[in-house]
């Protein structure tokens, strides 16, 4: 059973999403600000965490920007919420490592969608590749480690689903509602900016030079290329 930490001030959209999460089988958690967050996580790490960008105080891009550089929390998946709807939220949360965010209000139905698609494991066939090798990029899909010239890299789950991808398939050109429909698991109403941020992400884990990548190659206004 999965547990899921809801941080929000507003008490009819905690008890909006206990009632929807808990009927689906999810143990919840629920947090005001974020200080008692970071406390909760600390005491028990959550599976998710749906995360308020607003909240009093401490405001949910500095919890999510102190997650990501605690190498404990680093892979907890992060849903951001916000009220706004102004674009450089959005682009900022999925810049300090936000792996998806929705605008309020929301249809609950849809975000239990995208809980179900956080959640739900790397789907690897038994028969794929261990390891995989190109040229001095190596990804143990078991261990969850990358490694680049020797050294470990650390990723978001979601960046390493796109690099494992992208890997795989050396030459294949994949559109950017491509990705997000098979990395991601859902339509995302064709908004494709999620793509562009985790690549520009991972170019720059794991390129010498990310405006002159050697691995991740963009054909623009079709999508990318993995070209090792």
């Amino acid at each position: 059973m999965a547990t899921i930490l809801v941080v929000d001030d507003e008490e009819p959209i905690q008890e909006l999403l206990r009632f929807n999460l808990e009927k689906e089988g999810y143990r919840v958690r629920v947090a005001k600000d974020g200080p008692e967050a970071l406390g909760a996580i600390e005491k028990e790490q959550p599976d998710l965490l749906v995360l308020d960008v607003m909240l009093p105080g401490m405001d949910g891009l500095e919890v999510c920007r102190r997650l990501r550089l605690n190498t404990k929390f680093q892979q907890i998946p992060i849903i951001m919420l916000t009220a706004k709807g102004e674009e450089i939220d959005k682009v900022l949360g999925l810049e300090l490592g936000a792996d998806d965010y929705m605008t309020k209000p929301f249809s609950p139905r849809e975000l239990l969608a995208r809980i179900k698609a956080r959640l739900r494991r790397l789907n690897i066939p038994e028969d794929s590749e261990a390891m995989i090798v190109r040229g001095e990029l190596r990804i143990d899909i078991n261990g969850f480690r990358v490694l680049i010239r020797g050294e470990e890299v650390e990723l978001t789950p979601k960046e390493f689903e796109l690099l494992r991808v992208f890997a795989a398939h050396p030459g294949k050109v994949y559109s950017r509602d491509e990705l997000l429909e098979r990395i991601w698991g859902y339509e995302y109403h064709g908004d494709t900016r999620t793509v562009d941020v985790h690549v520009r992400h991972l170019r720059l884990k794991i390129e010498r030079d990310p405006s002159n990548p050697e691995y991740i190659e963009t054909l623009r206004g079709i999508g990318y290329r993995f070209k090792g």
